[in-house]
């Protein structure tokens, strides 16, 4: 883990943990909205295959994007679990809030930094800059994602400002 990410990661931190087929990924719960049960979306034109749609979230436009299909995954499949992770992300100067689609939620968890590895280098579906770190929990890897990495890229800045020109209700 280089140092800039240890920096990013206090003595003790906690992550939000979920799913995405079976495997487990978490985001820093300072990057963390709210969790929302999995609602209607409204399908926005010409938008990459990845971003679902949008909600109304009290009066907001959020853009909804299915984590699986971003990282070559498969596609998100409605089921009792399914749920919207609603985020807070820098991209450029701005704080966009944005929706995950995840399998479902688990909990919560402590990890000390002391306890994080950095991202394995071969052998992942990921792109390493996506990776804070990996954190072990009972047998399982947690691949803990710098949310501000995942959706830095220029497709999601033109999928923000492609939604911000929709007109309001």
């Amino acid at each position: 883990m280089s140092n800039e990410d240890k920096k990013d990661l206090s003595a003790s931190f906690q992550v939000l943990t979920f799913e995405l087929d079976k495997d487990i990924f978490g985001v820093d719960i300072t990057s963390i909205r709210e969790v929302l049960d999995f609602t209607n979306l409204t399908r926005v034109p010409q938008t990459p295959s990845y971003m679902k749609g949008v909600i109304n979230l009290r009066g907001g436009v959020v853009p909804v994007i299915d984590l699986k299909e971003k990282f070559s995954m498969g596609t998100t499949v409605k089921t009792v679990n399914t749920c919207i992770i609603i985020l807070e992300v820098d991209i450029g100067e701005e704080v966009v809030v944005l929706g995950a689609l995840a399998d479902s939620v688990d909990e919560v968890v402590d990890f000390s930094s002391d306890n994080v590895e950095p991202a394995p280098k071969i052998g992942t579906n990921l792109k390493t800059e996506f990776i804070k770190g990996m954190a072990k929990r009972n047998d399982d890897f947690v691949i803990i994602l710098n949310v501000n990495s995942v959706f830095s890229d220029e497709d999601i800045k033109d999928v923000h400002h492609e939604i911000s020109k929709t007109p309001k209700e």
